[in-house]
């Protein structure tokens, strides 16, 4: 029997019969895989679908009320100060430069404006880098940051992230897109204590949003990924190279130009390397605002985003602080060396000599121009030494001078200029020369005459070596410049300026004094017999002074002194108050010589214009008091004027002919200088700007015999009103009704020549009568 063509071969049935089951099998697999696979998709769905309605409520973001930092302005809008944990400045997104925007999208989200909150493409592609072995790359919206900032923690886990994910879903269905870019830049950490960018721009540049150029937005815009790594200020080399990447992006999306490219890759950036640095120096100023708002706001004060305006300008207060550091600075060139701050022993291996150089250096921190650098090698005729910042310099020639003594071999090896030794440098022009941190300290304030505004403080030499601000804290004596007040209560007890008064020797014993024996000197040890009043004041003579006070009562005096402002337990009632031996403030020097200034009216120095918060609404304005105003009047208008003429002859033939360089009539003024010169002082107005100057050490001693306040305080003075009082039109007092003008003198109406007191007794000894007890002398200056 024949077989069949058609019947396969027994190996091929074979075959078929066991690849079913094996298809079959794979079939099932697949199914179940894919069973499986859609559980799990529907499992989470489920879960997620169960967790989206517990998510948290996004009050935050919708209603976003950030910590804001308490702010301080000065009158002309220059931000001065800052204060609080987070340092950030709100701004909304139309206020954000495109430029900034487009860098920030460049680098953490491209795509933003077209998913919704979640990018599966850049997923998808950071998938696919992530397994080729390219550098890791993460797939985190700028939406999905926000909630993690938010309302999440930083942990790496799913959860983590299926939260972030639905939380990234909810916020695109409840905020617009824009919204949510202004809250992630106002929220972002970008370290130094900066959060958001336009804070960023200001601590890291010294500029606002719209002032930054396409390669700074660029260094801001790395920021975010890692604020610490990519900080210019702490890894300058590794935050450029971040910004090259970005501005390569930039270019690569179109965002900027080939030009613009170009141009930004090749700018040099200026970093600030000190994060607290502002714009102007009056850390004294911002101190004192804080205080002030402290005392109002409590707690309230570092979060609630206060902004706090100043009285004072710009302008004003860098003159100010320029004066008073020359004048500092120009007394210790007058004055010996004190030699090197301190030694080391240089290592011998050059990386180990930088990184010793590197540590002792940053135990003596620069203050300002006044750098601190490690000598290299020093001979008589030259130093080599390295700053902070690893510039070498060279110093020669008259660069030595202050110095020139320490660099002998003679010198005490203690007090040597040498290897390893840590000086002072500063550069004049191209040349640097030696110096040295001043021990003395200075004090400088100017405030308007007519309501008190402070236009300029600076509160000591430099604010990072003493926070104690000498205007409002140091209590020090005024010397002769307290002299007119003295000479103002006279003027309502008969005398005036041409009352004559001898001016020769005076002794107190004993009995008359209560105490020790007390014989007062004029400062020169000249005496020169009668002399006018004003004559007395114009050449600071101690004995008008005195006798003056012993004339009109020591009581007397001092009551009448608490009209301009003063203390009367810090001034007591003994003759000693005529040459300034009690104890007064800067500040309230120019408060008081601002009623000479103004006519008559007692005015309060105060800080603070007005109080804001982060919206703008004014929360407290100021309300001072002001001359012409009746009710704060405290001396009659005719004293006022006699005062400023007898002031005014000060500057013009007396103590403080220096000013005169300023070339204004219009200036008046007082010298102080007081016992064994332990202070100096100049305390002198335009009729509308008042300034006064201290300089002392903290821990009271001699400035040096030749040291006055003629030629320590008045230089500072007038080196601040030459800046000032620029452009400032000359103004003439006018004469007011009361006063008679006969010869060359002037007169209250009622005390006409001959009337009045015409004189006080010049004799060697002064009668006690009645007056022992309120006119007793302490001895303890004299």
């Amino acid at each position: 029997m024949s077989t069949s063509s058609n019947s396969s071969p027994p190996d091929a049935t074979n075959s078929a019969k066991q690849g079913k089951p094996a298809t079959r099998f794979l079939m099932q697999a697949a199914f179940a895989i894919a069973g499986l696979g859609l559980g799990g998709i529907l499992l989470v769905v489920f879960g997620l679908a169960m967790a989206y309605p517990n998510l948290p409520e996004l009050d935050t973001l919708t209603d976003y009320r950030p910590k804001m930092p308490l702010r301080i302005f000065s009158a002309d809008n220059v931000l001065i100060g800052e204060f609080g944990e987070e340092r950030r400045n709100l701004v909304h997104i139309r206020e954000i430069p495109d430029v900034m925007k487009k860098a920030v999208l460049a680098i953490e989200d491209d795509r933003f404006y077209e998913h919704g909150g979640v990018d599966y493409t850049g997923i998808l592609r950071a998938a696919v880098h992530n397994a080729t072995g390219g550098a890791k790359q993460g797939a985190s919206t700028i939406t999905q940051q926000v909630a993690r900032n938010f309302f999440l923690s930083s942990e790496q886990t799913l959860k983590r992230k299926a939260y972030e994910v639905l939380l990234a879903w909810k916020i695109e269905k409840n905020l617009s897109k824009d919204q949510i870019l202004e809250v992630y830049m106002n929220q972002i950490y970008l370290g130094q204590r900066a959060y958001g960018f336009s804070s960023a721009a200001q601590i890291y540049f010294g500029k606002s949003l719209k002032e930054l150029t396409v390669a700074e937005a660029a260094m801001l815009a790395g920021l975010p990924k890692a604020p610490s790594a990519y900080n210019p200020v702490v890894n300058p080399k590794r935050a450029r190279t971040r910004q090259q990447y970005i501005l390569q992006r930039m270019h690569d999306l179109g965002y900027i130009t080939d030009k613009q490219f170009e141009a930004a890759k090749a700018e040099q950036l200026k970093v600030k390397t000190d994060s607290s640095e502002f714009g102007v120096h009056a850390e004294y100023v911002a101190e004192m605002a804080r205080q002030l708002v402290y005392e109002q706001f409590k707690e309230d004060t570092y979060t609630r985003g206060l902004n706090v305006f100043t009285t004072i300008t710009k302008a004003d207060q860098d003159a100010a602080y320029l004066a008073l550091r020359k004048g500092v600075m120009d007394y210790e060139k007058r004055h010996a060396y004190r030699g090197p701050e301190a030694y080391i022993d240089i290592p011998q291996n050059k990386e180990e000599a930088d990184d010793a150089i590197e540590t002792e250096l940053a135990d003596h921190p620069d203050s300002d121009d006044i750098i601190a650098a490690m000598v290299l090698s020093a001979t008589p005729q030259q130093i080599v030494a390295v700053t902070a910042t690893g510039e070498e310099i060279k110093i020669t020639g008259a660069g030595l001078d202050m110095g020139r003594s320490w660099l002998s071999d003679k010198a005490a090896p203690n007090k040597r200029i040498r290897r390893g030794a840590v000086i002072r440098v500063m550069q004049e022009g191209k040349d640097w020369l030696v110096t040295q941190m001043p021990e003395i300290e200075s004090a400088f304030v100017a405030a308007d005459t007519h309501d008190g505004a402070i236009k300029a403080m600076v509160g000591g030499f430099d604010y990072n070596r003493s926070k104690f601000n000498h205007v409002t804290q140091a209590w020090r004596q005024p010397g002769s410049s307290f002299k007119p007040f003295i000479y103002s209560a006279s003027l309502e007890r008969g005398l005036s300026p041409a009352t004559m008064i001898n001016d020769s020797p005076i002794s107190f014993d004993a009995g008359q004094t209560g105490g020790q024996a007390w014989e007062p000197k004029n400062y020169d040890g000249k005496y020169e017999g009668p002399m006018t009043m004003r004559k007395g004041l114009t050449k600071s003579k101690n004995m008008i002074s005195i006798r003056i006070l012993h004339r009109i009562g020591a009581k007397y005096g001092q009551e009448y002194s608490t009209r301009f402002g003063f203390d009367a337990d810090k001034n007591p009632p003994y003759l000693t108050l005529a040459l300034g031996a009690g104890n007064v403030t800067p500040l309230q020097m120019a408060g008081a010589y601002a009623v000479f200034a103004n006519g008559g009216y007692k005015v309060n120095p105060y800080l603070i214009s007005r109080v804001t918060d982060a919206n703008g609404k004014v929360l407290s304005q100021a309300r001072p008091d002001k001359a012409g105003d009746e009710a704060n009047r405290v001396i009659d208008e005719r004293n006022a004027f006699l005062m400023d003429s007898m002031l005014k002859d000060v500057v013009r033939f007396g103590t403080a002919t220096k000013a005169l360089v300023l070339k204004r009539p219009d200036l008046s003024g007082k010298t102080g200088t007081t016992n064994d010169s332990i202070d100096a002082w100049f305390a002198g107005y335009q009729p509308h700007l008042v300034g006064v100057a201290w300089i002392g050490y903290d821990q009271p001693k001699n400035l040096g015999n030749r040291e006055t306040g003629g030629g320590l305080a008045l230089p500072i003075w007038i080196s601040y009103m030459q800046k000032a009082l620029k452009n400032i039109p000359i103004e003439e007092r006018a004469v007011p009704e009361g006063v008679m003008l006969i010869g060359d003198e002037y007169y209250y109406a009622e005390n006409p020549p001959g009337t009045g007191v015409p004189n006080i007794d010049g004799g060697s000894r002064v009668n006690p009568a009645d007056e022992k007890a309120r006119d007793a002398v302490k001895n303890e200056l004299f």
